[in-house]
This record gives structure tokens, sequence and C-alpha cells, in this order.
């Protein structure tokens, strides 16, 4: 029966397919649209956005003019479609076996209409001369009008009416929409991505007129295109030869892999949740080329949503029509819409879903905090040329229609209009006097309005933070874009803390164990001020070993409701800038009376797990405790001593820069203890890799400051095992505390789960992986994490790609997230961590620098009390001894007596303790869980920007840095490459560069670059312009070698690691230059922007020859 079906699916697949080319125009230029009469200036080829400047008498007709290509999705480069030139030079992804741009862009079959009216109309699809000068996408203008006056809203309507919540509601019930999150492709602006939850790959928004308004974050609704609509998956087996194989991905700003900093705490993050951002400096979304897609007149209006699984369900006998009515079985084969599409997608691998958004059910955060540039010069010019016409007017007022252009920093944004009746009063002033330096300086603006009748949003400027060129007004611009509180803690908060000097509470020791005298100790990095965990370790004679992991207990002095609670939960998290730290709670708390420092009497949670020789854990307690550790070891300490290079009796603790032993310990029990907790991680990695868990480690970038605090360096800092032994014991801590309160409060414990990856992006990096003879097994993530350990095998000898595969490998994991367990009851199939491959997981470890663990520190102290006054209960009841206590315990312990703890007496003692610590609902906890999420990727999105920030600095005063790079993606137009040294990706550009010959042969996948005469030749549909050959590469000469130029002729002789004069050990390649997919060529980095644009690092080919 399900060979029949899909047989089924696929006739009317390809019935569909047959009549939509029959449907299509011949390849020819359409007519000029007659309103049109004039030469439009610059047109947006991409995004499909008018210019201001269009119409050679500076106005514009009340109409947009696109080129034919405009909605092609990805077929161009990124200059070619009109992108500012730093978005040229933004971050690409995972590229394929080569590119090939043969696509004739001016064929119909190729060009994405809008429609004008949405009634069957269209936009005139051409200019009807080529473009005269530069414009702006996004803005419009009446005829008749300036070019920096913006007329209000024409008839036309651009965009489709959003429907109501009402009917967005109604139809998300009836599964008609689907309710997702709105994710714009970083590097093509007008592709979007959207994350349907449960449906394995995303539904791709193409055109401006799909995405409808909405922006980066919004919770959209949106409507399913009809399956035969569907455009092709990248990487699949008959795909449109037309389509450019080189598509990036689409990334996901989510959770950094075990990623640890050198710089405050940020160690290990416990839970291995790889996904985009695992270096500290990541790709953006790439342009992803697709199949060409159009969007539906009136007779396509209909099939999305539900009508689409009609398609499928009903049409595609998919599931069960009224004729199979009596097949109780074949009625079950598909449920929820949600199921329907998954059943359609798993029928058509090859197929990518497509949509449209209908509605925005809840606008991000975003819209209030977008950074970019004012264009003022353009309207200073404007303003002069007014005032000399005016002879009678010396002061002019301003036009209730006068704008000035705002372009975001993050490409993902569209260029916006600022009235300027709008400004604040001192920019106006400003711009009265004529100052153009207001271009080069940093605002952040709200959207304000958007309009169906306007290309554009009009937006409002909120602040001004400085000029682009120095680093700190960027630093800031940052913070208030992620909304980061950096301000200092309120009075209110700081009262809810103990004064010093602070001693533990006599009456504490009366209701907690005493481990002072047990050997503890920290392992951090260096410069860690707040040490949240410490580790011990007993060995019996029978085999097992008692591990101790003792977490500072913040929820003691963070009570619930308190001024410092709302605070900590308003923050979230802690704030990770590079060589920065903005902390979630008070210095005197994170760093002090509750930090776990050598020496000191602290407070803290503990949990003793006895673990056998095979790793298997026979025994557990866990509860409240007072510890003293006896020393600050660092991660390089630790790995020394495990090392063997420690030798307890031949180094001197001062002489040799060691930490101080206090109390009644020595060296020698510290280091006995190190390796034995080494040899104990050892066996629980082996056996979490054996249940199937998944690691990619990756080299991380550490950015070097001098005393100024200026960047002066960067290195690699490798995982050591001393990394591994302290995540092991995080790991295991965390899974014991979430068994635990979910044991509890099944409907109130805040869980973290991590999804199976996104399958599209798996599926490109599968056949990236196949098309080099790389054998990669997906299927599952121990099958994943064995087959790259079997590729690491195999390219021993060029461990360049494979950490660039491990790189690569990060790209479809998915973000991990907090939950409420109560939010899904009923979907415990979705609680699991892919990553870990374990069913439960939690955060417990760093509750100095996270507020869920707090929460989980009050829900497991509420499990804890809960237990024992019902095995207190039971005690009396049963006429027990003590003794007996513990081989009863139905929360804490490792088997779970799960009829005890549904019994009455189980219930009102959980309740009881729930009350007293406060623990959450399930409404309360989900609101909560959101929140910490958007706080950690907010912190996620700051420390990246921030490295970016600062290896922009270091290479605007190294001014160029020559590296090595890998060719990880070839095409007749540009390259993309990885560049190891920073562990960043790039795309070179040599597309119609002056001077430079390209030679592509398709059959081998193969470029050869050389040195040419200056004769143009135009392609058609090209915007004919030509970039200087210095844009591409940067040719020395021979002689210059050997005296060591720099690029301005000034010697640049400066040390450095990284090696950025010119006489460095990176040599130069020469013309003709012949590249293949994986080769390895020498470039030149550079910075970019910060005056003119966003901060970006820019990258050319390194050449010598004699004839420059």
């Amino acid at each position: 029966m399900k060979a029949a079906v899909v047989e089924a699916v696929v006739d009317r697949v390809e019935d569909g397919d047959k009549e939509k080319k029959k449907r299509r125009p011949r390849n020819r230029r359409p007519k000029q649209n007659p309103s049109t009469s004039v030469s439009c200036s610059s047109v947006n080829e991409l995004h499909g956005e008018a210019s201001p400047e269009c119409l050679g008498n500076g106005t514009m007709e009340n109409h947009v003019t696109t080129s034919l290509k405009q909605h092609h999705i990805g077929m161009s480069p990124p200059y070619e479609q009109g992108l500012t030139k730093a978005s040229n030079l933004a971050f690409s992804s995972l590229p394929t076996m080569h590119i090939v741009e043969s696509l004739d862009v001016q064929s119909p079959e190729n060009q994405r209409l809008l429609p004008s009216d949405f009634g069957g109309k269209m936009f005139a699809k051409s200019c009807p001369e080529p473009a005269a000068c530069g414009g702006s996408p996004g803005i419009l203008t009446n005829k008749g009008s300036s070019p920096q006056r913006f007329e209000g809203y024409s008839q036309r309507k651009y965009f489709p009416p959003h429907w109501s919540m009402e009917d967005v509601n109604d139809a998300l019930e009836k599964g008609d929409a689907f309710k997702a999150l709105f994710r714009v492709n970083a590097h093509n602006r007008v592709e979007a991505y959207c994350k349907i939850d449960g449906v394995p790959t995303d539904v791709l928004i193409g055109g401006l007129a799909e995405q409808n308004r909405a922006v980066e974050g919004d919770i959209v609704a949106i409507k399913i295109d009809p399956l035969p609509l569907w455009t092709r998956m990248k990487g699949s087996a008959g795909a449109c030869k037309s389509s450019a194989p080189v598509e990036d991905l689409n990334l996901n700003l989510e959770d950094t892999a075990v990623g640890y900093n050198c710089n405050g705490k940020a160690k290990v993050d416990e839970d291995c949740e790889y996904d985009s951002r695992t270096s500290y400096l990541l790709s953006e979304r790439g342009s992803c080329s697709e199949e060409s897609t159009y969007l539906r007149d009136s007779t396509h209006s209909e099939p999305i949503g539900q009508s689409c699984c009609d398609h499928a369900a009903g049409k595609y006998q998919l599931a069960s029509d009224s004729s199979q009515a009596g097949s109780s079985s074949e009625q079950n084969v598909v449920k929820t819409p949600v199921e329907r599409m998954c059943a359609i997608i798993s029928s058509f691998p090859s197929k990518r879903p497509t949509g449209r958004v209908v509605a925005i059910i809840e606008r991000s955060k975003r819209r209030d905090a977008v950074i970019g540039f004012l264009n003022v010069k353009k309207w200073i010019s404007y303003r002069e040329f007014c005032r000399k016409d005016m002879k009678k007017n010396k002061s002019l007022s301003y036009s209730d229609h006068e704008y000035i252009q705002m372009t975001p920093t993050d490409p993902r944004f569209p260029k916006m209009v600022v009235l300027v009746r709008n400004l604040p009063d001192a920019i106006k002033k400003r711009l009265e006097n004529g100052d153009e330096t207001i271009e080069k300086e940093l605002f952040s603006a709200r959207v304000d309005e958007w309009g169906e009748e306007s290309l554009a949003p009009q937006a409002l400027i909120l602040h001004a933070f400085g000029h682009g060129t120095e680093v700190q007004p960027h630093i800031e611009a940052i913070l208030f874009e992620n909304a980061i509180n950096s301000s200092e803690f309120s009075p209110e908060s700081l009262s809810c803390l103990p004064r010093l000097p602070w001693e533990v509470p006599r009456e504490e020791f009366q209701t907690r164990k005493d481990l002072r005298n047990l050997c503890i100790f920290t392992i951090d990095p260096s410069t860690a001020t707040d040490l949240d965990d410490a580790l011990s370790v007993e060995n019996f004679f029978n085999g097992i070993s008692r591990v101790g992991i003792h977490i500072a207990d913040a929820s003691y002095f963070v009570l619930p409701d308190t001024p410092l609670d709302e605070e900590a939960q308003s923050r979230s998290t802690s704030v990770y800038m590079t060589h920065r730290k903005i902390p979630m709670l008070p210095s005197l708390l994170s760093e002090n009376i509750g930090s776990l420092n050598p020496g000191a009497e602290r407070l803290s949670f503990s949990i003793f797990l006895d673990l056998n020789n095979a790793g298997d854990v026979v025994d557990r307690w866990i509860g409240r405790t007072v510890i003293r550790s006896c020393c600050k070891l660092s991660y390089e300490h630790a790995q020394d001593i495990i090392d063997g290079k420690f030798n307890s009796e031949s180094f001197d603790t001062f002489k040799d820069g060691c930490p101080q032993i206090h109390g009644q310990f020595e060296w020698s029990d510290v280091i006995r203890s190190v390796k034995n907790l080494s040899e104990v991680s050892k066996t629980l990695k082996e056996r979490r890799f054996s249940d199937g868990a998944l690691q990619l480690d990756n080299s991380k970038v550490v950015i070097l400051f001098d005393e100024y605090g200026d960047p002066y360096d960067s290195l690699f800092s490798e995982r050591k095992e001393s990394n591994s032994l302290v995540e092991e014991f995080m790991l295991l801590a965390n899974i014991t505390a979430a068994e635990v309160i979910s044991r509890a409060f099944p409907d109130s414990a805040l869980l973290r789960r991590h999804p199976e990856p996104n399958m599209r992006k798996l599926k490109e990096f599968e056949a990236f992986c196949s098309k080099h003879g790389l054998e990669l097994d997906t299927s599952s993530s121990g099958r994943f994490h064995q087959s790259l350990e079997r590729i690491r095998e195999k390219l021993k000898d060029d461990s360049v790609l494979f950490n660039i595969l491990m790189n690569y490998a990060t790209k479809p994991m998915q973000l991990a997230t907090y939950f409420c367990s109560g939010e899904l009851k009923h979907k415990e199939n979705d609680w699991g961590h892919y990553g870990l491959a374990v069913p439960l997981y939690t955060h417990f470890t760093s509750p100095l620098r996270r507020y869920p663990d707090i929460v989980v520190h009050r829900t497991l102290a509420a499990a804890i009390e809960a237990e024992e006054l019902y095995l207190e209960h039971q005690r009396l009841l049963n006429n027990l001894n003590r003794g007996d206590k513990f081989k009863m315990r139905c929360f804490t312990g490792v088997h779970f007596d799960k009829d005890a703890a549904e019994s009455r007496e189980s219930q009102e003692a959980l309740l009881a303790a729930a009350m007293k610590h406060r623990v959450p609902n399930t409404e309360l906890l989900t609101d909560v869980a959101a929140h910490c999420n958007v706080r950690k990727l907010a912190s996620r999105y700051v420390k990246d920007a921030c490295d970016k920030l600062h290896i922009w600095s270091l290479l605007k005063k190294k001014e160029i840095l020559l590296s090595e790079a890998r060719v990880m993606g070839l095409g007749p137009r540009f390259m993309s490459i990885y560049i190891q040294k920073l562990a960043v990706e790039r795309r070179i550009n040599y597309d119609e560069v002056e001077g430079l010959m390209v030679e592509w042969l398709d059959a081998t996948s193969t470029l050869v670059l050389s040195l040419g005469t200056d004769r143009r030749t135009f392609r058609r549909g090209s915007p004919g312009k030509w970039r200087a050959l210095e844009d591409a590469a940067l040719i020395v000469s021979p002689y210059d070698l050997q005296t060591e130029p720099s690029p301005a002729g000034k010697s640049s002789n400066e040390p450095s690691s990284n090696g950025c004069s010119l006489n460095s050990e990176v040599e130069p390649m020469v013309f003709p230059l012949t590249v293949r997919l994986l080769s390895t060529i020498p470039v030149v980095l550079h910075a970019v922007g910060g005056d003119d644009g966003p901060v970006d690092i820019g990258a050319r080919l390194y050449m010598s020859s004699y004839l420059c």
C-alpha cells in the first residue's frame, strides 16, 4: 500500500511539474512597462527594492521596477545583487563540490515575479536602460518629488494584508497555517527560513512579498505551498542544473559547543550542544541557490498549509479519503498537520518545503534595537541645492516627507527610512550645519511602521553611540542591540546580601553535612573569579570510587521573589566579552561569599556518586553541605599533574607559580585526587560515547590583549584532558539532577533538550563528505560520532581539513533550549538531548552565572526535603531504624520507587516542600524557560560579535594579515575559503575584475585565473560594474618580497605569530593560478568597514607578478 501511495504522489508531482512548465512563457525579454519612460538609475536586483534615486529627473514613479533576475534565489554573487560592500564579505557556510553559475538570468524560468496588487498583475520586470547611478533599495517617492522626500504611501499595495489574530488562531487550529520562528539569510536577505516544531527541515520563504514585512526573530504564521511548487533540496539527485550548486547553509545563531573561554569562568558548557556557533567567529548565513520558485497568481492562491496536506493526504492518497474510510489502519497513517508534513517530506526527500508569511504573531524585540548608519550626505547635498534655489529663504523648514536612509549593520534587516522631522534635535542641528561626519557614527533605531503600501519600514532614531572607527561604540551598540543590562546592581538587590565579613552561620552546620575535612579543590580557567564547582574523590577497597561534585549554593542567598532574584532572572546569565564579564549576580556574591574560594568555608550543594570500574553509578547521595576548598587549580595545573610533570617533593609552591594549599592537606593529596579523577573520567567518557553520545571538538581562537586592552595577537587554544576531566563530572551531575527533579515534580521541572539536527543541513554535509570519498553515517548521534572518528583516522595526515570538517559538522546542529516538563507532558520523546544521547538533562552546576541553575537548585532542595518528610513518616509508621532510611529513598536514589512517589503521603510532602521553596508552576516556569532561552542566545551573540570586532581591530592595526586558506567552494564567479588561522570562512569574488581573466572548466571543476588585457566584456544581465584588481588580489613584485614593503608602500616588519609582514612563511602564488576544490592558497586578510559600514573581515588572493 505504501508503495502505491508514493507512486501516486510521484505521478501527481510529475503532472504538476509538467503543467507548470506549460504555463511558463517563452524565453524572451518582457515588454517595457509603459509607465516607466525614464531610465532607472539603480535597481537592487536581489532584493527587488526600488531606489529613491531611480529616475533620471530625480524622482521615482509610484511603482517599483525590478530586474528580471531579482527574485531568483541566490543565483548571483553578493556584489551583483546590490548588497552593501561589507555584506559582500559576509561569512559563507558549507559549500558543495563547485559553483556553476551559467544561469540565464533573463530567462522567465529563472525569474521570480512580484505581484503589484496581488490580483494577477505584475510589477515591471526590468529597467528600460542600464542603471546609471547608485541608489538605495527600499525607498519610494512619488513622481515629481525630490530623491530625499518620502511622499507618503501610494495607492498600490506591495504586500498582502496580514491576517487577523482570530483568523490566525483558527488556521493554526485547523492546520491551515503553522507557527514558526522567522530567520533571515544574512548573505541573501531575500531568503528566509521558518522552523516548525516537529518538522525535520525548515521551510524556505523566498521573496520579499512572501516574507510580508516580517523581520529577523519574529514569530510568524506561515502557509505552506502545494507540493508541486516546492523547490529541490540542495544536493539532491536530479537537481536543476541551472541552480548554482554552491549553496551556503542557513546558520542558526545558537549555543556554543563545549566551548570554553580563556577569560573568566566559561569552562565547558557541560551539555555538548553543538551548533553553528562553535568557533569564536562564525559563519553567517550564506546564500542558498534553490530551484526557481514563483509567486502564485490568483490561480495559485489557495494550496497552502492544510491544503498542502490535502494534496498529500486526500488527492495524493497519503491518508484515507472517502473511498478508504473503512480502513482504520490507513486512517491512522497521518493525524496532525505536522505529521502530514513529515509524511510528505519523508516521501519526497529531494523536495524542500516553501511557503509565505500570512501574519506576524509576535514581533521580535530586535525591532526595537536596530543598529546602523545614517546616509546623510545625499540629504545634505539635496538641502544645499534647495538652499541655493531659494533666493529669499536663508533657512529651510523641514518637510513632513523628507527622509534619510538608514543602513543596518546586520544584513538580515532591510534598509529603513528615517523621517527628518522625527530626528533628535541634536542631529537636526548638526544636519543644518552640514556635518557629514554623522554618516560615520553608529545609531540605534526602532522599526516604527511598515505598511502594505511601503517597500521600506519607517524607523525612529533612539540613541547615538559614536564613531564607527572606534571599538568602544561598537561594543556599546552590541550590548544595546542584544538588550544586555550592563548597569550596576540596584541598591535594593545589594541589600538582599549579607555584609562583609561573612561567615557560615552556625545553624547551617546543624542542617548540612560538614565536608570541611574532605580534600576538595576547584579546576577552572586561570583567570576565573566565580568558582561555582569543586571536586573530590575517595577510593574504596571494593573498587568503588566515590566522586563528590560540589556546587556553590547560590540559592541560599538568592531567595525567591526578592529584588535580587528578580534582577538575576532578568539578566538570566553572565555575559562574557573576550576580556570583560557582565555578571548575572553581584560580585559580592559571585566572586566572594558564594564563590568556592580556596581556604574559605562555603555553602554548597553536593552530589556524591559511587562508581564501579565500568562507570556505573551504584549509589548516590544528594544534599546541602559545608565545604572548604584546599586549592584553586587551573586547567594547566591539572594537565601538568595528569602528564606527570608535578612531583610534590621536587618543587616549591611559590617559586614554581603553583597555587597555595590550604588546611591540613598536602600537594600529594591533591595530585593523587587529580590522577584518580582523571582515570574515572576516562571511563565515563568511553562509556558515554559507547551509549551514543556525540562530541564535536573544535580548536578555539583566543585573542591576546596588551596592558591597555588592545588586541595584539591571536592563538589557538586546544582542549586538554583536564577539560574533559571536569566536563564528565559536570555532565553526570546535571543528568542526576534532571532525573531527581523530573521524578519529584513531573509538571514543574526545568529541563534542557537538544533536538535532532536540521535534516537539510545534515544531508548537505553528508553529500559534501561523500563527494570527497569520506563515508558519513548520520542515522544516529552515536553513529555520527563513530564515523567522524573514522574520518579523523583517515585524515590523520591532513589535520587542517579534519578541523574544517569538524567545524562544518556543527552547522546542522539545532539549538538546545530550556523547557518546562509540564509544557511537554505528553511529548516525552521530545525531552531528550541529541548530543549527549540521554533522555533527561538540565543545568545544575553553574548557579553563579546561570539563572536556570538556581531554579533547579530550589526544585532539588524541595525534592530532598519532601523525601526526608516522607521517609521520616515511613520510619515512624513502620518502626524502622535510621539505618534503613537510605534504602527507601524514592526520589534521590539510583532506583525510582514510583509507587512511593505517587503515594498520598509523598504528594503531601511534595506540596509542602514546593510551597516552602517556591517551586514555580507549569505556566510560570514555561515563561522563565522562554526568557532564559532568549537571554542565553543574546549572550552568545554578544560574545561572537565582540570576538569578531576585536579580530577586526587587530587586522585594522596590522593593515594586512597573510595566511593560508583552504578552498571549500569553487565556481566561475567566486570561491569560498576557510582560514584555519582565524577559524573563519570568507568569499573571494573574481568575476568582472579589471585585468583578470577567468576561465572555468566545468568538466573538471577547475578554475584558472590569469592577468589579461583591460578589455571588458559585459555578461547579459550583469550590472555592468567592474571592480579594481586590488579588490580581488594583492599582487606584489618578487623584488618587493625582499624589501618587505607593505601595501601602502610602508615597511611592515611588525612581528606576529600570525605573520602579518610580507616576509612571512606564507608565499604568494603566481599567474596563471589553477585552483581546484580543497586546494591550499595564500590569502590576505584585512579590516573592512567601521566608518563606512558594518565591520567585517575581507579576503583577497596573495599573488606575485613582474607585470604589476
